[in-house]
């Protein structure tokens, strides 16, 4: 591709084809480190110089020695220094033009000082906890048997109620025996309390906007503004200044949560960059890793300045190399693409082969869309409505989210659970995981008429997350009439749905227990009183964390509600009654093995108990707030379902 980009060595324009830059992708860019000698590499087919300084500190400090690197094929510089250079600070910096850009940390850093300005040269090894060589994430069979709940490392500890020791900390996630009020579990205990299978951490690569410098002064950032890829966020660790720190940290919380068989999924945003001009991939090679218009302004489909290039070589590449170091260096066991519709088809599909190769068990999705328009091809996005062709990978699934509570975007609207009309098709898509069926009447479904997913795992269903108001909140906004009771039930209903679903469910820290940001909906640098779990609301709302408990405790148990395929979902689950505020349907014949042979499920999202009427004897297993999986009470002829709820009866 030929573009007229304006240099940021030069105030000119520049006609630059970025298609004709060599693309070593088979080389090792990697910082290689031994006792003997460290190699330093980098890829700037455009540089006239390069050279790589040495410092003691990863910041305030002097350089103590310059090595300039030489210029070999394929447009990469390096330099072999023979010495130990262990614990030892560097930074590269690119001349092009005649005029040197900014040092960085290099785009490959492994290991960064405070605020990741400078990179370390390190033996991992020596960051790894004890038996790291056995660790190993839960395993799946199928990825709809995840329960994932996503949160940021910050909000579940910094709360005072928290009982944490270290507050807002990797390892403070992680310490065990930490209580609350009238002696709750919170942290970790919590998660384990409430059975999730993966936790979704909000992004903990290394991000700008927190000074590491001065984590005295109150700050807060969800941190969807990438620095250094592939190296933790220091703000999170006991000591930023020191680069091996938040790496040792970093790996002992994904170990902990290994042992107690939780997974650990990383949301990264490969698809911009937090700063455009200063950005370590434009101090390397400028304009080359981002997408520009023809007229050389930057492309920005992700609406935070920028877009990146998946589909060029280089990036492709660094793409790849990120995912899979995470997966190996970190055991993490899957990633959430952030805004993945930005990314183009072909290398989403790499990343899957890579990851999966290294990791069976990894669980990919990411969010079907893009923020704003980009020079990418639409049929060669990675969207929503591509998701056959990217049979490896979920996608978020805000057909069913809004039909469920009504459209982010608009405060008033509503949806099934607060009695919105026509969003039933919108509930029976969700349940079957956005796949073929002959029973759904796709042309009435929120904003897809025709099914995406090939299988009922590739549906990642929600409704609520970090984006936009929490559930409670959108509940409280759009039906500013309702009572809490019927705020509470509202809640409850949504999550049911999206627990007996066939998609892969889940859910958004602290929706357990009614989680309020005070109708904030975008809160991504408001202070911890905004963002916070808040553990006092696992006192005042315990029935409904145990009605979340309950719902997880079902999905386990019965694996008719995670099908493995599309084939079983349409020969098994057959949709009953369906008409305003109502959707019911059975799972038939041992289902995935299940050990009910029959499974009816209603939704009634009216305010009054509703009669429905049955054939043949059943046992009641969940009315209301009531789960009873040994079905002690028997039902002929009628049931009666209580007012915004969801039943379940099973035949043996």
């Amino acid at each position: 591709m030929s573009v007229t980009f304006l240099s940021s060595c030069k105030n000119q324009k520049l006609t630059t084809s970025f298609d004709n830059y060599p693309a070593p992708i088979h080389e090792n860019l990697w910082t290689n480190y031994s006792k003997e000698s460290t190699l330093f590499k980098l890829w700037s087919p455009t540089a006239e110089e390069v050279k790589v300084r040495l410092f003691k500190t990863g910041n305030a400090s002097n350089s103590f020695e310059t090595f300039s690197l030489k210029s070999a094929k394929s447009g990469i510089w390096q330099k072999e220094v023979t010495k130990d250079l262990d614990g030892i600070y560097y930074t590269y910096q690119v001349k092009i033009n005649g005029r040197w850009l900014e040092e960085t940390s290099g785009i490959y850093a492994k290991a960064v000082g405070v605020n990741g300005n400078r990179a370390m040269v390190l033996d991992l090894n020596t960051t790894n906890p004890d038996k790291w060589e056995k660790d190993k994430g839960p395993h799946i069979n199928h990825l709809n048997e995840a329960i994932i709940y996503e949160l940021h490392i910050r909000d579940m500890t910094i709360h005072p109620e928290s009982g944490s020791s270290l507050p807002g900390l990797y390892l403070g996630l992680v310490e065990e025996g930490t209580k609350g009020k009238d002696n709750i579990s919170t942290g970790i205990d919590h998660l384990k309390e409430l059975g999730i299978t993966h936790v979704h951490l909000l992004p903990t690569f290394d991000h700008y906007s927190i000074d590491e410098t001065n984590l005295d002064r109150p700050q807060y950032n969800w941190g969807y503004d990438p620095q250094n890829y592939n190296v933790p966020e220091g703000s999170f660790s006991s000591d930023p200044f020191n680069a091996a720190v938040r790496i040792k940290e970093f790996k002992q919380m994904v170990k902990a949560f290994h042992d107690n068989n939780i997974g650990v999924i990383l949301d990264v945003a490969y698809n911009h960059t937090g700063k455009t001009k200063e950005a370590n991939f434009n101090q390397e090679v400028p304009g080359y890793y981002y997408r520009h218009w023809q007229d050389g302004s930057y492309a920005d489909a992700a609406a935070c300045g920028n877009e990146t290039a998946s589909e060029r070589a280089m990036m492709q590449k660094f793409m790849i190399e990120s995912v899979t170091y995470w997966t190996k260096e970190y055991h993490v066991d899957g990633f959430r693409i952030d805004l993945m519709g930005i990314h183009d088809i072909t290398t989403m599909n790499k990343i899957a082969d890579a990851v999966k190769k290294i990791n069976p068990d990894a669980l990919l999705y990411g969010e079907g869309w893009t923020a704003k328009d980009s020079p990418l091809p639409e049929e060669k996005r990675a969207l929503k409505k591509h998701m056959k062709q990217l049979p490896q990978i979920a996608a978020f699934n805000d057909d069913v989210r809004d039909g469920i509570k009504g459209s982010v975007f608009e405060d008033e609207s509503t949806g099934f659970v607060s009695s919105a009309k026509d969003m039933e098709e919108s509930i029976k898509f969700g349940v079957i995981g956005a796949i073929q069926h002959p029973q759904l009447e796709y042309k009435k479904v929120n904003y897809s008429n025709v099914p995406w997913a090939l299988e009922p795992w590739q549906s990642i269903n929600y409704v609520s997350c970090h984006d936009n108001h929490t559930l409670f909140d959108k509940l409280k906004i759009s039906k500013p009439e309702a009572d809490t009771d019927e705020l509470i039930a509202m809640d409850k209903l949504a999550n049911a749905i999206v627990l007996t679903s066939q998609g892969t469910p889940f859910l958004h820290a602290g929706v357990e227990m009614l989680r309020t940001k005070n109708g904030e909906h975008n809160s991504y640098n408001l202070p911890d009183s905004i963002n916070q779990i808040n553990w006092n609301w696992k006192v005042q709302h315990k029935e409904v964390f145990q009605y979340y408990k309950n719902l997880i405790s079902l999905r386990k148990a019965h694996p008719a509600f995670h099908m493995k395929s599309a084939k079983d979902v349409v020969s098994h689950l057959k949709f009953q009654t369906i008409e305003d505020g109502i959707v019911s349907y059975m799972i038939k014949d041992n289902a995935n093995e299940d050990s009910w042979k029959n499974i009816l499920v209603v939704y009634n999202a009216y305010n009054k108990n509703i009669n429905y009427k049955i054939d043949g004897t059943w046992q009641e297993a969940v009315s209301g707030d009531t789960f009873d999986l040994k079905g002690e009470r028997t039902l002929k002829n009628n049931i009666e379902i209580p007012a915004l709820s969801m039943y379940i009866a099973f035949q043996k």
